[in-house]
């Protein structure tokens, strides 16, 4: 798609979904597996322990699912013994309500590396909204809210990552260098502003001679 994503995993949330087609018309929303199985899992009471962790560990084994037709099967199944099982509670309404969902899972199997869950992105999320509410959120323009976050993505890109991390990557540094796959230089800094200093712009020269 010429450099556009094709897929994106969001919450259930219609503005997040509706954002991401505005901004790519030709997107697939999937919906984020993991939320759905949170939304069970906090209205699991104690009184309702064993069905909780028998629907937890149906709900995974379905997740697991290798494709589409195999995955609508478990939850049929799984529909079927939380019908049966379960005794009614906020818990067995959000257990159906997975269930009925089915389809918004389903799109993931028409992409091979479409992600299933958004905690990925909401990991960096609850970072800056911690960055955010560290600095008391906005106080100037709504423009310079913006640089605020665009700094803030910018040192999130380049700044080196955990060991672990490193490692995993085969050594390389940042997240701008693995989509990159490549670095200017081997100070995380000098990659910063080579990279931002045509501001995102291409074929342009700041400075002629």
């Amino acid at each position: 798609m010429n450099g556009y994503p094709e897929t994106v995993n969001t919450d259930g949330w219609a503005a997040t979904q509706n954002a991401w087609k505005r901004l790519f018309s030709g997107i697939t929303v999937i919906l984020c597996f993991l939320h759905a199985f949170i939304k069970i899992r906090d209205r699991a009471t104690k009184i309702l322990e064993v069905s909780y962790n028998a629907a937890a560990d149906k709900v995974w084994a379905a997740y697991k699912s290798t494709s589409k037709a195999s995955f609508s099967q478990q939850l049929r199944r799984l529909k079927e013994w939380a019908e049966r099982s379960v005794p009614d509670s906020p818990m067995k309404k959000n257990i159906l309500n997975l269930c009925a969902k089915k389809e918004q899972f389903n799109k993931s199997y028409a992409h091979n590396n479409a992600h299933r869950t958004s905690n990925m992105v909401d990991r960096l999320m609850k970072f800056l909204d911690r960055a955010c509410f560290n600095a008391q959120y906005f106080h100037g323009t709504l423009e310079s809210g913006r640089q605020g976050v665009r700094g803030w993505a910018i040192l999130w890109n380049f700044t080196p990552s955990s060991p672990a991390t490193v490692k995993k990557y085969g050594g390389k540094l940042s997240p701008a260098e693995r989509l990159n796959n490549s670095r200017y230089s081997d100070n995380w800094l000098e990659n910063l502003l080579i990279s931002a200093s045509m501001n995102g712009t291409s074929g342009y020269q700041q400075n002629p001679l």
